[in-house]
């Protein structure tokens, strides 16, 4: 009965009363779990050699990762996890454009809170694989465990209807590490983020035949599925801004260097 009473206490005393609090930790929750699970994904199959893991897992995590976090927050926050995803709802007018940059900053902050929680997970296999050395590109690069780069037959064209992204050329960059000269600012494929949206927006859609209440997260992870192994090759399939720039931000802090915002070839 006592402990019963504390914990009454202890849940009024810790009960968030600020609904946009709630959102935002809601929000911030959802997309830890989100790119938590995708990362751990990537680190398995590439630190074990690909002995513990596959692109299929990586793909399956992805996608289970993105069910898992519609479950945690989606009665909260909505669970967006992606700023295409908020900007979409806003488009629409399901979401208040005011909300719109609060969310990005709280998705951007989870995805690199994550990549920080990844990179301690796995550290030590990260060191083993890499023998010591942080590196963007070569056989051992460990970068993309944490953030997506184009594959090396991609153009510039290609490569922008693929990955969206200011592209600039800097004489800075132009060197041995950095061939042609070309920082990889920001990232966003056009074509697969479109999908994803059209068909998160038809599942949504009341007019069209339902989903059962209660399965949505699970067609929308099997929709992430469909796409990741579809058109996933070119770009490593980078479906949502907040999952890459975190991420992509932490390995700038964490040793790997700017190299990590330029387009660099060899990549093993």
């Amino acid at each position: 009965m006592g402990s019963s009473s504390f914990l009454t206490r202890a849940r009024g005393l810790l009960r968030v009363r600020n609904q946009l609090v709630r959102e935002c930790l809601a929000e911030l929750l959802s997309t830890f779990i989100l790119i938590a699970i995708t990362l751990s994904g990537a680190a398995q199959k590439i630190t074990s050699f690909e002995t513990k893991g596959d692109i299929v897992t990586v793909y399956l995590a992805g996608a289970l990762a993105v069910m898992v976090g519609v479950y945690t927050a989606g009665g909260v926050s909505g669970a967006h996890m992606n700023p295409a995803f908020s900007l979409a709802m806003c488009l629409m007018e399901q979401f208040p454009w005011w909300k719109f940059p609060i969310f990005i900053v709280v998705q951007t902050f989870g995805s690199f809170i994550s990549a920080a929680t990844v990179y301690i997970l796995y550290y030590d296999a990260i060191q083993n694989y890499s023998n010591g050395t942080l590196t963007v590109s070569g056989p051992r690069e460990t970068a993309s465990i944490f953030a997506t780069y184009p594959a090396d037959y991609v153009s510039i064209a290609n490569g922008f209807l693929d990955q969206v992204g200011a592209t600039v050329s800097s004489p800075t960059f132009s060197d041995s590490a950095s061939p042609g000269g070309t920082e990889l600012v920001s990232s966003l494929q056009v074509i697969g983020t479109g999908v994803l949206m059209v068909g998160v927006m038809g599942i949504m859609d009341s007019r069209n035949k339902g989903v059962p209440r209660g399965l949505e997260p699970v067609v929308v992870a099997l929709l992430v599925l469909s796409i990741e192994v579809s058109m996933g090759s070119n770009c490593g399939c980078p479906l949502n801004p907040a999952r890459d720039i975190g991420p992509r931000l932490f390995t700038y802090f964490a040793g790997w260097g700017p190299e990590v915002f330029r387009l660099v070839e060899g990549r093993g």
